[in-house]
């Protein structure tokens, strides 16, 4: 009888050899499991600058001071001397007004002084004369007190005479209309021969806008309100302006003025900046974009706003390690400027991070760069045709 000891020995070296058989049994040919390729992405480096903090609005270009010039006194236009559209100074004569009416006017008042002049002296002389009289007690007191009374009356009498001689240069210096600012002239209204009225609400000869310099007028949100009036106060509040149609800039803007209440149907309150205008570009009435600078963070860690995805855990963005797979972090965002995003926490300067391609990765993913020329040309480079 066989010793059951001795059996198993036997039966594990079939198993043994059974395996192996199986084993030489594979085909050779056999597919091999292979990793994923990478996923084409595009990519930015963080870097470290200056970024200034900035409130972008709409404004429009309105002439610092507008001048309807209108006539002080009734007349008649009898010479015009500017142009339409000219650039005049200030105290530049504009019209010129007939002046004969003015003139003999004065001419009666300087006649009307020197008859009041000799009435005046002659009563004067009376009194000093009767003061004597007076003292002797040669004449009554109520003689002497109508003496006094008609050098008074005719010395007041000669006062008017005179305000009236001041009154008609006046007038006729009125008959020249002269220009109260700088600035360029608009249409010209009235013409030689007609005639104008004094402070007329209907018409005015010209208007005359101040070109430089120029003041654009804009709103800001509420919410900008205290970063404005800082910044105000510390004199560092800049202003700059691109024209909509032209793109013409200008970065020389100066804030003036701010608004003493916010508008409680729109939440926006009303600003004012000055540009000097030398050359006259900015337009009264074309509209511009405005660009306030409130303040710069400095050496901030700047990425593209495209990195930055919006989780149930805040914001996340994807960095490419040196060894070509991706990392999920978690950041802090500072603010957001036009396209670029400041990150307070959670990454370094000189760090890659992608921009696009993020829908396609895991962390732990590897990826392949690709610089956005690459992908457009990919896109769209012409296909083969197809062979039939």
């Amino acid at each position: 009888m066989t010793n059951p000891c001795l059996r198993f020995p036997v039966v594990l070296s079939c198993a043994a050899v059974a395996a192996l058989s199986l084993a030489g049994c594979k085909p050779s040919g056999a597919p091999k499991v292979s990793a994923p390729p990478p996923v084409p992405v595009q990519v930015a480096t963080a870097v470290r600058e200056d970024v200034p903090r900035r409130i972008d609005s709409i404004g429009a270009v309105q002439a610092l001071r507008t001048v309807a010039i209108k006539s002080q006194v009734d007349g008649i236009i009898a010479e015009v001397h500017f142009r339409e559209g000219d650039d005049v100074k200030a105290g530049d004569l504009l019209v010129t007004l007939d002046r004969r009416p003015f003139e003999n006017s004065l001419r009666i008042a300087r006649a009307d002084v020197v008859n009041a002049r000799a009435e005046a002296a002659k009563a004067e002389a009376d009194l000093e004369r009767y003061k004597r009289l007076d003292q002797q007690e040669a004449i009554s007191k109520e003689q002497f007190a109508q003496l006094t009374t008609k050098a008074e009356t005719t010395k007041a009498l000669l006062q008017a005479k005179e305000a009236a001689v001041s009154n008609s240069e006046l007038l006729l210096g009125y008959t020249q209309i002269r220009a109260p600012i700088s600035g360029r002239t608009g249409q010209r209204l009235l013409h030689e021969g007609a005639l104008v009225k004094a402070n007329d609400n209907a018409f005015s000869l010209v208007t005359i806008n101040q070109l430089a310099p120029v003041a654009v007028t804009y709103s800001v949100p509420e919410s900008s309100l205290d970063a404005i009036r800082t910044a105000l106060a510390e004199q560092r509040a800049g202003v700059a302006v691109t024209e909509r149609t032209s793109g013409l800039k200008r970065e020389d803007g100066k804030l003036e003025f701010v608004d003493n209440s916010v508008d409680a149907t729109t939440g926006m309150i009303t600003l004012k900046a000055v540009f000097p205008n030398a050359d006259k570009a900015l337009w009264p009435g074309r509209f511009v974009n405005v660009v306030t600078q409130v303040g710069i963070d400095r050496d901030a860690t700047v990425v593209p706003s495209t990195a930055v995805q919006t989780s149930q855990n805040g914001s996340t963005v994807y960095v490419l390690k040196a060894d070509k797979t991706v990392e999920l972090r978690t950041v802090k965002v500072l603010r957001t400027a036009g396209d670029t995003t400041l990150i307070a926490e959670g990454i370094a300067p000189g760090e890659v991070v992608v921009t696009d391609g993020q829908l396609r990765l895991l962390p732990g993913v590897k990826a392949e760069p690709r610089k956005l020329a690459d992908a457009v040309g990919a896109a769209t480079a012409p296909k083969p045709a197809a062979k039939s």
